[in-house]
């Protein structure tokens, strides 16, 4: 196996169809060349693999907008929060209009406390949106470049 400092050359044969809508995909996003976009691709779905496991330690942002004026919705997700106190390390809360707020909860634990209260805090009647971005917390042992 080659080192993570080391370079290593590949051949990949792909659909021209493919490759011409990668091409287009990878252009918009900014990268400087395919190299760059099929390591990231890589490496996103090796930590999208990684964070799978339960008992893996992540990190992650889940991010919630909600009418505040509805019935014992604060209520009920500051008692999920305080019931999940050792995996909620921030919270950040934003007004968006006279009704609607924006809450980010900064979440590390295992894999599955992650997962369980997003998936619980998701699913309280009166929250609109939720979305948790999820990572592995030693996201540094899968080098950049």
């Amino acid at each position: 196996m080659v080192g993570m400092s080391q370079l290593a050359r590949i051949g990949v044969a792909i659909d021209a169809e493919l490759l011409e809508t990668f091409d287009t995909y990878i252009a918009e996003k900014g990268y400087q060349n395919r190299s760059e976009a099929f390591r990231d691709l890589i490496r996103d779905r090796l930590v999208r693999e990684e964070t799978e496991a339960p008992n893996k330690e992540v990190v992650g942002s889940l991010t919630l907008v909600y009418d505040h004026h509805q019935r014992n919705l604060t209520e009920k997700i500051t008692s999920l929060q305080h019931d999940f106190h050792g995996v909620v390390v921030s919270t950040l809360h934003v007004h968006l209009d006279h009704h609607n707020c924006l809450e980010v909860l900064i979440l590390r634990g295992k894999s599955k406390q992650v997962r369980q209260l997003a998936d619980l805090l998701i699913s309280v009647k009166g929250i609109q949106h939720g979305q948790l971005a999820i990572t592995t917390a030693d996201v540094g042992r899968i080098r950049k470049h």
